[in-house]
């Protein structure tokens, strides 16, 4: 077979050539097709919000959960003076999982809380139901969870013999339908103040991977309910950008945190955001493939408020 290349054939196929390394570069620099918004987390006031404007953050998630309506209404009216926004309110941990007085108690904290965000012009409030603990559980690279599909229940944590996680397995049971009935006594008073119940799950060794937590999430079946995903918490059980796809539509906030793990994986401890393990590239791609245009709010960190709000702006560049 005859196969003479001339020069002028290698110049052609050089051209051919770079056009598709160029056409591929363009590709690569698609451009974002969601927007993100900076917030921290505190209570507001005008000189914080003063400052936090200054260093290019948008809104705040207030911490102030107990608020009346009008403290929460004049901090309002006193952010959206500045053009900021209080996004959120972080009520925390829920007590749905220690009986009936218990359920009642945290049921009517968490409506405090739906109302002051009301008056606060948030659109949703930080939940985390409830936790279980003091028996053995698995290590977090251990879990290989199956669960019922219609109930959640757990069949299995860890593959082969689940005998030494009973208790564990029967806790974990207690806790997802008392956290349900829970959440679902306060669907009415989401639904009638206009404020999501936004589940977070943090580190209460409950829902442990993203497939579990999705489920209980969208079992309530409720647009009122959706997932709060704290981006640092659960690396050590499953990468960030697998939490983000598994939970889709379903999620409505998320904080900003880095998570450091050991060399083998297995354990670690938090640090400074683009200082941990957190595949940030991966996870802005993540949001922009479920289409999550909302706030990423950082939560813990010991930078300058300046060197918070760069670092922050090179994860929604995704970099």
């Amino acid at each position: 077979m005859n196969s003479r290349f001339t020069r002028r054939d290698f110049l052609a196929a050089s051209a051919a050539a770079g056009a598709g390394l160029a056409l591929a570069g363009r590709l690569d620099a698609a451009p974002l097709r969601t927007t993100l918004h900076k917030a921290m987390i505190g209570v507001p006031s005008e000189d914080v919000l003063r400052a936090w404007k200054a260093a290019g953050f948008e809104g705040m998630e207030s911490t102030n959960w107990q608020a009346s309506p009008q403290e929460a209404a004049a901090a309002r009216k006193m952010a959206e003076s500045l053009g900021m926004r209080i996004h959120s309110v972080l009520f925390g941990w829920g007590n749905l999982n220690g009986g009936d007085a218990a359920l009642a108690d945290g049921v009517a904290k968490m409506e405090t809380a739906l109302r002051a965000a009301q008056s606060y012009g948030a659109d949703a409030v930080l939940y985390v139901p409830c936790r279980i603990g003091g028996m053995p559980m698995p290590e977090a690279w251990e879990f290989d969870i199956r669960f019922d599909d219609k109930t959640g229940h757990l069949k299995q944590v860890v593959a082969g013999d689940n005998a030494k996680y009973q208790k564990y397995i029967e806790a974990h049971d207690h806790a997802v339908d008392t956290s349900r009935e829970g959440v679902k006594r306060l669907i009415p008073t989401a639904e009638k103040t206009g404020v999501v119940i936004a589940l977070e799950n943090v580190w209460n060794n409950l829902w442990v991977k993203p497939d579990i937590f999705t489920h209980f999430v969208a079992s309530l079946n409720s647009p009122w309910v959706k997932a709060y995903f704290d981006i640092g918490n659960h690396v050590k059980y499953a990468p960030s950008q697998d939490w983000i796809r598994a939970l889709g539509k379903l999620l409505v906030k998320c904080h900003v945190k880095d998570f450091k793990l050991k060399p083998d994986g297995r354990g670690g401890d938090f640090c400074n955001i683009r200082d941990g393990s957190v595949d940030w590239p991966a996870v802005r791609s993540a949001l922009d493939e479920v289409g999550y245009n909302g706030w990423m709010t950082i939560e813990g960190g010991n930078l300058s408020l300046q060197e918070h709000g760069k670092r922050l702006d090179l994860i929604l560049a995704g970099k």
